[in-house]
């Protein structure tokens, strides 16, 4: 019974964001031109190296790993979920689930995970005719345990940057507007996660502290799995990290919720 809750939420949330889906459609289309810069941008700078490769990227490396940054971003990346959350604890909405038998970490999940599922089967379009455009460029990986690897990665990417992104919504509990905290979290987190571009391009140094931050794993280790840059033992090495980042990152909402609530006033509602 507890998890058909869950399950309902769930259903809930396919359905609210059914009526929002051309507002998905439109950011998707409206999100692939930041693509199309940098594709650009980085075919100017493989023409300036004469077509020579930076750190193993050579241009169809690049076009290749952006592409699997876009798709894993449409499967992954939390839509206005810490604004959500905040506002319910801002306008003192989040009382009613105190009241009811419902834990709000699980009813958030599951409102995660069905807007990732309308959003996911809504942009499909748009990301499957980038990938058919710029075909050329893509290497999927030869075997099925690399695409098994890549999908339990996914997975954990996504958890991963929901639980961080709902911790970091839950500083509402001590602040009254958190958008500038968002802010700076977020930049550093889009530089860190290899979203920009791939960490490899970085000097060795940075590379070693980075791969010991959770951010790597929310984008870049997933799709260096893909592309086969990541392989072998360090590929299990990377799992069991990203995993560890997981718990910590359930463990310190669960910290953060707890003591919140010792300070939570019901205000508003």
């Amino acid at each position: 019974m507890s998890l058909a809750k869950y399950r309902t939420v769930l259903a809930l949330a396919v359905q609210n964001t059914l009526v929002y889906r051309w507002n998905f459609l439109f950011r998707c289309f409206f999100g692939l031109i930041p693509l199309a810069g940098s594709l650009y941008l980085w075919g100017a700078v493989f023409d300036a190296r004469g077509g020579a490769a930076a750190n193993g990227f050579d241009y169809s490396a690049m076009v290749n790993y952006l592409l699997c940054i876009l798709a894993l971003e449409n499967l992954t990346v939390p839509a206005e979920d810490e604004w959500q959350i905040a506002a319910d604890i801002r306008d003192g909405r989040i009382s009613s689930f105190l009241i009811r038998p419902i834990d709000y970490l699980g009813y958030r999940f599951a409102n995660y995970a069905g807007t990732r599922v309308v959003f996911t089967l809504v942009t499909m379009w748009p990301v499957a005719l980038m990938f058919w455009l710029l075909r050329a460029h893509l290497a999927p990986p030869p075997d099925a345990l690399t695409w098994l690897w890549t999908a339990i990665a996914t997975v954990q990417a996504g958890v991963l940057q929901f639980l961080i992104s709902y911790a970091l919504a839950l500083s509402a509990f001590w602040l009254l507007e958190i958008s500038t905290i968002v802010f700076i979290f977020y930049s550093f987190e889009y530089f860190l996660s290899g979203r920009l571009f791939p960490l490899e391009l970085m000097p060795p140094w940075f590379q070693e502290i980075a791969r010991w931050l959770p951010f790597t794993y929310e984008a870049w280790f997933p799709v260096a799995v893909w592309t086969g840059r990541v392989q072998g033992a360090a590929v299990a090495q990377g799992l069991v990290i990203q995993a560890a980042w997981v718990i910590v990152a359930f463990l310190g909402a669960r910290l953060m919720w707890s003591a919140g609530l010792r300070r939570y006033q019901a205000v508003g509602g």
